[in-house]
């Protein structure tokens, strides 16, 4: 069993690492909330039936381990950083990718959900299954984001005029 683990997680990393990215701001918070989402999912996994994908039910656990340690943490108080944690030590080789990544990290904890999932090709409907809101709702929670992220990344096109 801890050997089938392993390789899932070996295989679907980049899951864990993208919702590490997308809810903390440091590489040690990043790397903690790694350690707690691999500790959380070794615990569900022999509860894991197969009745959705592999990927979906490691999203569903990852994004809840994020978000309830992002609100624990945010209960306690906190130094006042000394600097932008988002700003890269070395010149960026994506800044694009990088500014996306900062507009991101200012939305509320279901919206980083979802637009993740977005961004990753999820269907609406697996979308919907792992956050737990309708299909219907995922397509309008998804439209406000978008606009919300057009906004974010070019505030000048979206002055009130």
């Amino acid at each position: 069993m801890k050997q089938e683990f392993t390789h899932i997680i070996d295989q679907h990393q980049g899951i864990i690492h993208k919702v590490c990215r997308i809810y903390r701001d440091t590489p040690e918070d990043r790397e903690d909330l790694f350690q707690e989402i691999i500790y959380q999912l070794w615990k569900a996994w022999p509860s894991f039936r197969g009745e959705a994908k592999l990927s979906t039910w490691m999203y569903k656990i990852a994004m809840s381990t994020a978000i309830a340690r992002y609100r624990k943490a945010s209960a306690l108080p906190h130094p006042v950083p000394q600097q932008d944690s988002f700003t890269p030590h070395e010149p960026s080789e994506h800044p694009e990718k990088e500014k996306l990544y900062r507009a991101i990290a200012t939305l509320n904890d279901g919206d980083k959900a979802i637009i993740t999932l977005y961004l990753d090709d999820y269907s609406y409907e697996e979308m919907a299954e792992i956050i737990g809101i309708s299909v219907n709702y995922t397509g309008v929670k998804l439209s406000r984001i978008k606009e919300k992220l057009i906004q974010l990344l070019n505030p000048k096109n979206h002055e009130i005029r």
